[in-house]
């Protein structure tokens, strides 16, 4: 065969990722791999990998889509496959997601991968059929602008503010996440949210607003992450934010501007890992329903204290005055993007089926560190 023939062959292949073990034994059955099979794959793989990149998906999601469909051959494939052929995007980031040309140009990439993790050729293409299995399953996301941030009067960038703000409340929440005492943990989680409403308020009185909001994905551990969700649709309301979640991806899109996204992310992570915790020492959490329902209780009373410190920064705020119109402007436009990105949202419950949990998970969240 071609190689042309052979990557129509791996192509028509990926399109039955359930039967990749047979299609790799008909296309590779001796003891070496052909030179021309392995051309065939990089030749398969470079154009989904453009194609997805063209339609939103960054190194992280290619690398977070392969932990949860392929197994950590295929997976590690998918990753090379990027750094080999992603060639418009960040290398910072590629590297931050693990792809990273190690390999020579002395011979084609896939045999000198199927070398290294110990492959027959055989197992190999199994591997390269699962991944461009996946490949081919990535649908066009939709993605927003990041604008770049605007400096503050008197030349100074926000970077060097932004970066202060938030390591002290990386660092409130860290404390948090460790603290054996749940009132501590509350009283810290409180007022790392305190700190970034407060810094919001700040940034929007003396920055001009980029002309578009921005969009970033935050992955969900599976299970339960419809009911993970929750928290971050609630953590992102009260950080103005719009949030949609992803069922067939395990994501979370939100849409905001990029200082209040990372405020999104910090407090959504630091959250789920208190809640977690919590959620596992717990004697009766044991159950499907308890923790599912734990974890809907805890989000619906996260979203009611983030809502009244939000309110409460608000009013002490010696600007409020000044703060209204432009944060109703604020919210304006942040709804606009959203709904530009998202025109079709279709709002869905999330079923509690233990009063145990339920309850459980109210007194988790009362006492939960915001920050502080």
């Amino acid at each position: 065969m071609s190689e042309t023939d052979l990557r129509d062959a791996l192509l028509a292949a990926a399109q039955d990722p359930k039967r990749a073990r047979q299609h790799a034994r008909r296309l590779a059955p001796g003891f070496e791999l052909p030179a021309g099979l392995a051309e065939a794959a990089d030749r398969a793989a470079g154009p989904l990998i453009v194609r997805a990149c063209r339609g939103g998906w960054l190194p992280e999601d290619f690398r977070q889509a392969a932990s949860r469909r392929v197994d950590e051959f295929a997976g590690s494939y998918v990753l090379d496959a990027l750094a080999a052929h992603a060639t418009a995007v960040d290398p910072e980031s590629l590297a931050e997601a693990g792809a990273v040309r190690w390999w020579t140009g002395a011979e084609p990439h896939l045999m000198q991968w199927a070398a290294k993790h110990i492959l027959t050729p055989a197992e190999a293409v199994t591997a390269v059929v699962e991944a461009l299995g996946l490949l081919l399953t990535l649908p066009v996301l939709a993605t927003a602008p990041h604008p770049r941030p605007a400096a503050h009067p008197g030349g100074g960038g926000v970077d060097g503010v932004d970066g202060k703000r938030l390591g002290r409340v990386r660092a409130l929440l860290a404390k948090a996440e460790s603290s054996s005492f749940p009132e501590e943990a509350e009283a810290l989680s409180a007022k790392a949210q305190e700190l970034m409403t407060r810094y919001a308020f700040d940034r929007v009185l003396v920055e001009a607003a980029p002309d578009v909001a921005s969009s970033r994905r935050i992955w969900l551990d599976t299970p339960y992450t419809d009911a993970k969700s929750l928290l971050v649709h609630v953590v992102a309301q009260a950080n103005r934010c719009r949030a949609v979640f992803d069922a067939r991806w395990d994501f979370v899109t939100v849409v905001g501007d990029e200082a209040d996204l990372d405020a999104v992310a910090l407090l959504t992570t630091s959250l789920l890992l208190q809640a977690t915790r919590t959620m596992i020492a717990d004697p009766a959490g044991r159950s499907r329903p308890f923790r599912k329902s734990f974890l809907v209780s805890y989000a619906t009373r996260i979203g009611e204290r983030l809502e009244q410190a939000a309110d409460s920064t608000l009013a002490a705020a010696p600007d409020s005055a000044d703060l209204l119109p432009v944060l109703a402007s604020h919210d304006k436009r942040v709804a606009t993007a959203f709904s530009t990105l998202f025109p079709e949202v279709v709002h869905k419950s999330v079923t509690v089926r233990s009063h145990e949990g339920w309850g459980a998970g109210r007194q988790a969240a009362d006492r939960a560190r915001l920050g502080e």
